[in-house]
């Protein structure tokens, strides 16, 4: 087991898959010669030439449409758009062509495109450049999303997107790329729609994703100084969602907190509490999520900080509970 970053550990998803499949490609703003602005992919520009890593313009309509176009013709894409919030612009081509285009063709012809998208606040990069754009996504029929909290499943988890037939968007917490973890070396792959329960825990379920788990995880271990063993669940793709072990914990703690760094109204949160209620309401005894406020990310440190859902956040509200 080597350790690596985040960022390194999926430096090396991108090298293995580019190595094992000539028909991997990836491109995006800044990802080529400069190695990526968060220095995610500096080298395979190098090892693998300009056919295969290359830049493109600063146009996201125009990069996702040129990814579509590619993925349906035998290529198999994997385009980064810088920013997350960015992804607006990539909507039309994502939603109205490549999550359709499997149904359109009556199953014969697939689309196997991933996105690679920074998201996140707490980087005092504003309210334009650090939201967490999920939710827009939620809804779509055909659309994978995967949101990975450490670099082993970093790397699994983008192995297995690359290698999925549909369209996947990969969402990475600029937070987190520096965050260091044990990563097992070669084809590692980790099944798109599979939770991982990272804490064993008998009182409450504490459920999140990308830094939402770490900061879950502090707070089970502020609880556990006031008797409460908190399980914590790692959901790693949001879309499909692993009703499975969500309700396996649900009936052991018959209580469920979702964190999501995203606004109340809209966000991945209440589909999940929809979930467990429909189908797990004989083991629930209380329900609630813990998000951000309705309002844009302030740029402020101190008020991005209160913002934010942190470990003494979700503690008190795990206590305030009845």
């Amino acid at each position: 087991m080597a350790e690596l970053e985040v960022r390194e550990a999926l430096r090396a998803a991108l090298d293995e898959e580019l190595a094992r499949d000539e028909r991997v490609i990836f491109f995006g703003e800044d990802v080529a010669v400069a190695g990526g602005v968060f220095a995610v992919t500096p080298g395979l520009y190098e090892k693998y030439g300009p056919q295969r890593v290359f830049d493109t313009p600063i146009s996201e309509l125009a990069m996702t449409g040129a990814a579509y176009g590619a993925a349906i013709t035998g290529s198999r894409p994997v385009l980064e758009i810088m920013f997350g919030d960015f992804l607006a612009l990539s909507m039309d081509v994502l939603i109205n062509q490549a999550t359709k285009y499997w149904f359109l063709t009556g199953g014969r012809t697939s689309c196997p495109l991933v996105i690679r998208s920074v998201v996140g606040a707490g980087g005092r990069f504003g309210a334009i450049h650090s939201q967490m754009p999920i939710p827009w996504l939620m809804g779509i029929t055909g659309l994978k999303l995967v949101a990975p909290s450490n670099p082993s499943d970093a790397k699994g988890l983008l192995k297995a997107a690359i290698r999925d037939e549909n369209p996947v968007v990969f969402f990475e917490h600029k937070r987190l790329y520096p965050l260091k973890g044990e990563v097992a070396p070669g084809g590692t792959i980790i099944k798109l729609g599979r939770a991982s329960v990272v804490r064993e825990g008998a009182d409450v379920t504490l459920v999140s994703v990308m830094k939402g788990v770490h900061d879950c995880l502090a707070a089970a271990d502020l609880l556990a100084q006031e008797g409460i063993q908190a399980e914590v669940i790692d959901l790693r793709t949001i879309r499909p969602l692993d009703t499975e072990t969500l309700l396996a914990s649900v009936g052991k703690t018959n209580r469920i907190a979702v964190v999501e760094e995203g606004p109340l109204t809209g966000g991945w949160a209440s589909e999940v509490l929809a979930l467990v209620t429909e189908h797990g309401l004989g083991d629930l005894d209380d329900a609630w999520r813990i998000t951000t406020p309705n309002s844009p990310i302030p740029y402020s440190p101190p008020l991005e900080d209160a913002f934010l859902p942190d470990a003494e956040r979700i503690r008190r509200e795990v206590l305030a509970r009845p």
